[in-house]
């Protein structure tokens, strides 16, 4: 019988990282493969899986990372810092990269898997463009820092995935985001045309599953990690609105009018988030799931019914 996969697992305790947890441990259910799971972080990972143990780590404090990565064949590294100054953000996403890719090159661990974010390319409009076709030109500190953060990750050989927007329960950014602006600028923004690569978390999850732990790893380097298929903001608005998420919006609005309200109406969402949530930000994602043959699903918008009665009640909440 073969021994166990070993994966060391950090943001656990995350959104899109929890779900990775329990994807792991499900998968191994599911394939008959057992895989050892150690989660590192702050705090123990609520409602883990049966045998999932915990290590309590800064990736700010080098020294509490000493062996964290021993006995591990795959480090799946998953935490980030997304708000902050620009030295807060480094000290996590680039700093505590580092350190701890250095840890894993040190146990010899043999796979090396690190989200990123598309955010890296900047403001846009992006159309359907390819891994690095155009300079990377992050602006806030957390998506510059996530950046740099990837440079220690692929100077080891690992796999960096950038996702664009992430859907599901427990979607704090994305869909409140929507509710927020909507509130603000009541109509479809530009018709509604702008395209959007989106994901939901649990395939994501399936995704970084895969990649970590499948017989054959994909290439080392820098892979688009969305669903193949963009979805315009229209559609999306009009499903949230058809699950009773978010208002119906009854008017079209041109571009200018739409920038014109939100600087008016000042809120929580910049005026850079908007134009991410409505304009072009779609990237050629199709690569990675070919070369993992891990299905991507029907798509985003198919999977929000299952996330609506979340997103109701935390909308409700606020």
């Amino acid at each position: 019988m073969s021994r166990p996969l070993r994966a060391v697992l950090t943001g656990a305790t995350g959104f899109v990282g929890s779900r990775v947890l329990h994807t792991l441990a499900a998968s191994a259910r599911r394939t008959g493969r057992e895989i050892s799971i150690h989660a590192l972080g702050r705090s123990a990972p609520a409602s883990a899986p049966p045998g999932v143990t915990w290590t309590a780590v800064d990736l700010t404090d080098r020294g509490s990372l000493r062996t964290a990565a021993s006995g591990a064949d795959v480090l799946i590294h998953l935490a980030s810092r997304v708000s902050g100054d620009e030295a807060q953000c480094a000290a996590v996403n680039v700093e505590g990269t580092a350190a701890l890719v250095d840890e894993a090159a040190h146990w010899g661990v043999q796979r090396i898997v690190h989200l990123s974010t598309a955010a890296v390319y900047g403001p846009g409009p992006h159309r359907g463009i390819t891994v690095n076709e155009i300079t990377p030109a992050p602006v806030s500190p957390a998506s510059r820092t996530r950046l740099a953060g990837e440079t220690p990750v692929l100077t080891a050989g690992g796999i960096v995935l950038r996702p664009g927007l992430v859907l599901g329960a427990g979607d704090r950014w994305v869909v409140p985001a929507l509710a927020e602006l909507l509130e603000r600028v009541p109509a479809r923004w530009d018709g509604g045309r702008g395209l959007l690569s989106l994901t939901d978390v649990n395939d994501l999850a399936r995704l970084i599953t895969t990649v970590a732990t499948a017989p054959d790893a994909p290439a080392p380097g820098v892979y688009h990690a969305g669903h193949p298929r963009p979805v315009s903001n229209g559609d999306l608005m009009a499903e949230l609105a058809a699950l009773d998420v978010l208002p119906a919006a009854e008017d079209d609005w041109p571009w200018e009018a739409c920038l014109d309200r939100v600087r008016s109406t000042p809120g929580r969402t910049s005026e850079r988030q908007f134009s991410l949530l409505a304009q072009d930000h779609w990237y050629a994602s199709e690569e990675i799931w070919q070369a993992t043959s891990c299905l991507p699903g029907p798509g985003p918008l198919s999977r929000l019914a299952a996330a609506a009665p979340w997103y109701r009640s935390f909308l409700a909440q606020r």
